[in-house]
């Protein structure tokens, strides 16, 4: 049947694009004089109950949400043919997917769109409807006096909150479908921020994550996607880390929730390191100071106040992979994360720097001390981990002795003219190494590095600097 002129009130233009299911027409609103879009189930779909059913209920999933970032439904009817149809915000300029074929994004403008996707996929789920096909065909721009404003659509695949904590039909598109999903298990919020997550991957490089093309074989992914620096060179590896996080097939090792995803990204890209926050601050515990000698205890009460973002280990496969700020367990990905974790980290704050590993991702800083550990909360009372104190001790002379912690023992120290360096053996644990160096004429940098591998120890406590 040819498409008619007009439905209703509305004049069509030119047709915007088809799916399987229906139709998108750009249409005016004669009355409001106005352009709109125009989604009208096909044809040979007007028999099939499901299919108007669902096709409706995308109308009504829609209607439920009132945001700058999910596409609205205007008006809803039936036109003179059966066939029912919905009146939708036009979307001039066209989709995500159109961009992404012409290659990656630019950092910035991929991490503004992710975050735009990220909020309407937030109000959607804030009025309990989960989106189940995000990718870049269904985010939509449209122009605004300040440029360009991305938007969700095509809720098709959409269900209320309350149906997916049952166990659901399997459906979604394979590149961006996360794999419980498919599975048919009892879906919520993070089925969607996994989805989001592959929509990052692909604009950030272009290609969507893995490859897979039919639903069996995301059944079979057992890992993250490779890194985006394999297909992308010039990826930053704090925002690679972000993205992958967002991809693990297990659930419960993603991002806790699209806030905790989205405030990662956008710092990972503002600041160029990985972020330590995993949930919001609110919610942390303040660390301990750190171990050693109680004679500067001055010098170590700012750090008592300062808060960390803790996030528990995960063992998956027998592997724990630490990753600067958070903790991923990779599984089978473990090799594709070796690039990440092999490259130290520099962490400065307030004039204080020092390289790390990349697994010691969590700080607390005050105005003249900064903590950086692989668990800042546990600095303190396990002397098993890992990390390293810098702090500003106001002193005219090095110091002779040196308290060792509880169950270690005190070296010779070892002095030149400008350092004294104390290495504590303990049993059983990483041996410490504590050193200050004269700052100027009235304070000491005082350093102490716990870590079971000699060679990194010493190259910790060589990198460490005031200035």
């Amino acid at each position: 049947m040819d498409q008619p002129p007009r439905i209703g009130r509305y004049s069509l233009v030119r047709r915007v694009g088809a799916g399987g299911f229906a139709t998108v027409w750009l249409a005016r609103d004669e009355q409001l004089d106005a352009e709109v879009a125009v989604k009208i189930l096909s044809e040979n779909w007007v028999e099939d109950e499901d299919v108007r059913r669902r096709f409706l209920a995308e109308g009504r999933f829609l209607r439920r949400v009132d945001s700058l970032y999910v596409v609205g439904v205007h008006d809803i009817g039936e036109a003179d043919d059966g066939r029912p149809f919905m009146v939708l915000t036009y979307a001039d300029g066209g989709t995500l997917a159109d961009r992404i074929k012409a290659g990656p994004l630019e950092f910035g403008e991929a991490v503004r769109i992710i975050t735009q996707v990220g909020r309407g996929l937030k109000h959607l789920h804030a009025r309990g409807v989960l989106h189940r096909d995000v990718k870049p065909a269904n985010v939509l721009f449209r122009t605004d006096p300040a440029g360009d404003r991305a938007m969700l659509s095509d809720l098709g695949l959409g269900k209320s909150l309350a149906e997916v904590s049952r166990i659901t039909m399997p459906g979604g598109t394979p590149a961006y479908v996360a794999p419980e999903q498919v599975m048919g298990e009892r879906l919520d919020h993070r089925a969607d921020l996994y989805s989001l997550g592959a929509v990052a991957y692909a604009a950030f490089t272009g290609q969507a994550p893995h490859g897979v093309v039919s639903l069996g074989a995301v059944m079979q992914i057992d890992a993250p996607p490779p890194s985006m620096t394999t297909l992308r060179e010039d990826v930053p590896d704090a925002i690679d880390v972000v993205v992958r996080r967002a991809l693990e097939p297990d659930r419960e090792q993603r991002w806790p929730d699209l806030d905790s995803f989205l405030n990662a990204l956008r710092e990972a890209h503002s600041t160029g390191k990985v972020p330590a926050r995993l949930v919001p601050a609110a919610e942390m515990p303040t660390p301990p100071a750190p171990t050693g000698p109680v004679d500067q205890a001055t010098a170590l009460a700012g750090a008592e106040q300062s808060t960390v973002a803790v996030k528990p280990k995960r063992r998956r496969a027998g592997v724990l992979t630490a990753l600067a700020a958070i903790v991923l367990a990779a599984g089978g990905g473990y090799g594709g994360y070796q690039y990440v974790l092999t490259r130290p980290v520099t962490v400065e704050s307030g004039g204080l720097s020092v390289e790390v590993p990349r697994q010691w991702g969590q700080q607390a800083t005050s105005e003249d001390s900064l903590l950086v550990s692989e668990n800042a909360a546990t600095w303190r009372t396990d002397p098993e981990t890992e990390g390293v104190f810098l702090g500003l001790v106001n002193a005219t002379e090095l110091p002779t002795s040196a308290t060792p912690p509880d169950g270690c023992t005190l070296g010779d120290p070892e002095t030149s003219e400008n350092t004294v360096t104390f290495r504590y053996s303990c049993d059983n644990v990483p041996t410490v190494l504590e050193q200050y160096k004269r700052v100027d004429a009235t304070r000491l940098l005082r350093v102490q590095v716990r870590d079971d591998n000699p060679t990194r120890r010493q190259t910790v406590l060589d990198s460490a600097r005031y200035s």
